[in-house]
């Protein structure tokens, strides 16, 4: 079947499912595959609980005349998110990045909803799956998109850039992250830049560059045109940081505009993470977005999703980043909490996961930089962290600190909580 007459059976039942357990009455269920299920198995189920068509890709499951027979479902899914895209002609900011892209994204979203009706990936809904249903979102009354892409191999952004043809783009960073997937810090280059790789076959194209970052200037060139923030001079929005008592509050500035700074006090954690703020102010100006609006925009952000968020308990303040954790973003975290003014410092850090045959060294590196940031009180969680030499406390997983918290909690302390997602840490604000 070609993809457009997909898009108008889409066109008349226009609801997708991918999960059979949710089946909208008219909707239709593409039977994607993981690596644990097939979701061709569950086609008629799909059918019976209210499912107008099904879309399968495995002939022995084409049992029903409902049934739509694809060479490949995802490919399918995919194709018909592009095709759906494409009947829009509104500017798509294309977002990817090591470190902060979900961060970027809201931040832009929120500045730019000053102005303009914006659809933005919803939380983290940034791979091959989660990009085609953002791009479903997309609907008339949508004046810009905001779309994150997340990678954890070669050639993941080159798919999701070409299911999203982004009109601007974005990247936050390139650091150590993945390495298991991409094999080296090349690898990671080479992947976050073929978001540039696209832009570049755009003469209208804008991309917004982070200048401070060399990573990202080697592989710059040749883009059609670049709007330049960071906090050095000649760039088109700069910003310096006033301090991190613990929210992050600074200034910035407009290149082309004659009024000055502007000052901004936010509810973020960290100040690597007003090079995130600076990459929303760039695009909301390039957009036509009021500096006051700006200023008003990142000011009533409210991070949630244990991302660089300060929860304050009965007997402790707590910094939450128990998200995601890698080198880069663990080591700005540490850094960020050395140089905070603050009393009772005391640092519970989770394993950076996904860093294949470089995991070892990297979890040595990171106990090296606690011991010279001086943080005395530190656990390490996980199997990793275990295996390196350190003066610091050791708990094999979360159910042991959790035993620990039980047998003594800390009180009057500032807790910076960080680790890859599958330590769970993030269940331990509630017993702090």
């Amino acid at each position: 079947m070609e993809i457009s007459e997909l898009y108008s059976i889409y066109a008349a039942n226009p609801v997708l499912t991918t999960d059979s357990r949710n089946c909208p009455a008219g909707s239709i269920f593409f039977a994607l595959k993981g690596a644990s299920f097939d979701g061709n198995r569950f086609a008629a189920a799909a059918l019976e609980k209210g499912c107008a068509r099904v879309v399968v890709d495995n002939p022995a499951y084409a049992t029903d005349p409902r049934c739509i027979l694809v060479d490949d479902c995802l490919q399918a899914f995919q194709q018909l998110a592009r095709y759906h895209r494409r009947r829009f002609s509104i500017p798509v900011i294309g977002i990817t990045g090591t470190n902060g892209k979900t961060t970027t994204k809201e931040l832009v979203s929120a500045v730019l909803a000053r102005r303009y009706n914006v659809l933005f990936t919803e939380g983290n809904f940034n791979n091959d799956i989660g990009v085609p249903k953002t791009l479903f979102r997309l609907t008339p009354e949508h004046d810009i998109a905001v779309v994150e892409m997340g990678a954890s191999h070669p050639g993941d952004i080159r798919t999701l850039v070409n299911l999203v043809e982004p009109t601007c783009g974005l990247i936050t960073n390139v650091g150590r992250a993945h390495l298991q997937g991409f094999g080296s810090l090349d690898g990671v280059l080479h992947t976050k830049g073929e978001l540039y790789d696209f832009l570049r076959t755009d003469k209208d194209s804008v991309t917004f560059i982070n200048t401070d970052n060399p990573l990202l200037m080697s592989i710059a060139d040749g883009l059609p045109r670049t709007v330049s923030y960071g906090r050095g001079e000649g760039v088109a929005v700069r910003g310096e940081v006033i301090g991190c008592a613990p929210f992050l509050c600074f200034r910035w500035q407009a290149e082309a505009a004659d009024d000055g700074w502007h000052e901004v006090s936010t509810h973020l954690i960290g100040a690597y993470n007003m090079d995130n703020m600076l990459a929303a102010i760039t695009v909301g100006l390039h957009f036509g977005v009021a500096p006051a609006d700006i200023c008003r925009a990142l000011e009533d952000y409210v991070p949630g999703n244990n991302r660089s968020q300060l929860t304050v308990t009965a007997t402790n303040r707590l910094i939450v980043d128990a998200y995601n954790a890698n080198p880069t973003s663990m080591t700005a975290a540490i850094e960020n909490f050395r140089d905070m003014q603050v009393d009772g410092k005391m640092a519970i850090l989770g394993d950076m996961g996904e860093l294949g045959d470089v995991s070892a060294e990297e979890h040595r590196r990171i106990v090296r930089l606690l011991e010279d940031a001086g943080i005395a009180d530190v656990w390490l969680v996980g199997s990793e962290f275990g295996r390196t030499e350190s003066p610091f406390r050791k708990f094999a997983d979360v159910g042991e600190v959790k035993a620990a918290l039980a047998n003594k909690r800390p009180e009057n302390r500032c807790i910076l909580i960080k680790g890859s997602h599958s330590t769970r840490l993030y269940e331990l604000p509630e017993l702090l």
